[in-house]
């Protein structure tokens, strides 16, 4: 890796990938906070026309020019063919694998992720108003009707209420702090989902006010359980 001045590298001409003002903002802000993180990830340069020519990279050289950085971290990839060149520029904007959004929504805070640049699925908002065009994620549901303990996971719910317990604060603000617990309460939503379809009107009625199971996204918004964002691609996508 080498630290190389802006000017003298070169943008790659007719670069397919392209980022909205929004996600451009985005990866502004991961580069001015982590400098270190585009240290570990050079722009990828090519000498094959004589010049230096970003292949990989673009939208971070971009950024880097828009932040007023004189210089950018880079790693040169001697004899290239013009082959191989086209097919690194796709490949580096590939992002392979999938996100487990169960994991994500019990154990990650929503507004770092969307202030990180993590492609929220079925949300869209245009022109920060509310849409219902939602495409929903659908669950293949087993013939087996999971038992209630499989829904949730209690473990860290239950060591916040013993820390909570133990505490020296008083009794009000233990029963505040109570009801907060319940946010670290872990739920399976493909198991929540087969729950559902095995389970009767009344049950699903209640799991449906509980937003467990969202069927009717006008009635969710209406009641606050749905907030709707601009659909935002992972940092890993839109640097390229």
């Amino acid at each position: 890796m080498e630290y190389k001045k802006i000017s003298e590298i070169k943008l790659l001409e007719n670069n397919p990938r392209t980022i909205s003002d929004r996600q451009f903002k985005i990866l502004c802000t991961s580069i001015k906070k982590n400098i270190d993180y585009f240290e570990a990830r050079p722009l990828i340069l090519s000498d094959r026309t004589g010049e230096l020519v970003v292949i990989a990279g673009n939208q971070r050289y971009k950024a880097a020019e828009h932040l007023g950085l004189k210089e950018v971290p880079t790693y040169l990839m001697k004899n290239l063919t013009e082959e191989t060149e086209r097919e690194i520029v796709i490949r580096d904007n590939i992002s392979n694998g999938d996100w487990d959004f169960d994991l994500l929504a019990n154990e990650w805070d929503t507004e770092e992720l969307e202030e990180w640049g993590l492609d929220i699925p079925n949300i869209n908002l245009a022109d920060e108003e509310y849409t219902t065009k939602i495409e929903s994620p659908i669950y293949e549901t087993k013939e087996v009707k999971p038992l209630e303990i499989d829904l949730y996971n209690l473990q860290n719910y239950n060591k916040l209420i013993e820390d909570i317990d133990k505490s020296d604060i008083t009794e009000d603000e233990k029963k505040f702090l109570y009801l907060a617990a319940g946010r670290h309460i872990e739920f399976s939503y493909s198991k929540i989902a087969d729950y559902y379809a095995h389970s009767n009107e009344a049950v699903q009625s209640l799991m449906e006010d509980s937003a467990l199971i969202i069927i009717d996204y006008k009635k969710a918004i209406d009641r606050g359980f749905v907030k709707l964002y601009e659909t935002l691609e992972t940092l890993a996508d839109i640097d390229g």
